[in-house]
């Protein structure tokens, strides 16, 4: 009798535990739930060019002190590496010296002074993830003509790097010296020389109305 108590038991043990364990590998095997509002994305038509507060949005194409040339399919609206003859553009230069994107639904045609593209954003800080869409400040404009081709960049920053606190290009200038130099030193070589030449800087103001120029092409289109 004590035997078949002890076997009974031990059958139950053995149930228990197998029980146990099919209860913990289904759990940790299960996928997670994922927020269908983050993914599948546009990263043009999917976010807005401003934020409630008044920054503006950036999708982040090109990371600071990366050599890759990506850019936002304007039909899928995913991020991937520009190709040149079926060969993947990477620049023959030092890497980029900020965070490189764009401004999501926005549209600059040819005859306004855009490239027909969304508009292009140059961002100043730490280098963000590909990919990622984050909040800037805009401080102002560089002029700048690329193969005969007007293609202003404008320039924004992070709002949590150490130029917050930069609210122009003369407050750039003075706190940050050098950092348009390098920019335009920059851009004015890294396709090679005699093709992209900058015309200079304008402030935050005059980045606003072209800004709300492509807003509202974007719109238009």
């Amino acid at each position: 009798m004590a035997k078949t108590i002890k076997l009974s038991s031990l059958f139950l043990l053995t149930i228990s535990l197998l029980f146990i364990g099919c209860q913990y590998n289904v759990k940790d095997h299960t996928k997670p739930k994922v927020d269908e509002t983050l993914v599948n994305k546009h990263l043009l038509h999917d976010y807005k060019p401003i934020a409630e507060n008044g920054n503006i949005n950036v999708v982040i194409e090109i990371p600071a002190g990366t050599l890759e040339k990506c850019e936002v399919d304007k039909t899928s609206g995913d991020l991937s590496l520009e190709e040149i003859d079926g060969k993947p553009r990477i620049v023959q230069y030092l890497a980029y010296p900020a965070n490189y994107g764009m401004i999501p639904q926005t549209y600059l045609p040819k005859e306004l002074g855009g490239d027909g593209d969304p508009l292009d954003v140059i961002v100043l800080g730490d280098a963000s993830e590909k990919g990622s869409v984050i909040e800037c400040k805009l401080i102002g404009i560089m002029k700048m003509v690329d193969r005969g081709e007007q293609d202003d960049k404008l320039i924004a920053v992070k709002i949590d790097s150490p130029f917050n606190e930069i609210n122009s290009i003369k407050e750039l200038n003075t706190q940050f010296k050098g950092v348009c130099v390098i920019l335009e030193t920059w851009f004015e070589n890294y396709k090679g020389p005699n093709k992209v030449e900058v015309m200079g800087f304008e402030e935050k103001e005059f980045a606003e109305n072209i800004l709300q120029e492509a807003i509202n092409e974007y719109k238009k289109k």
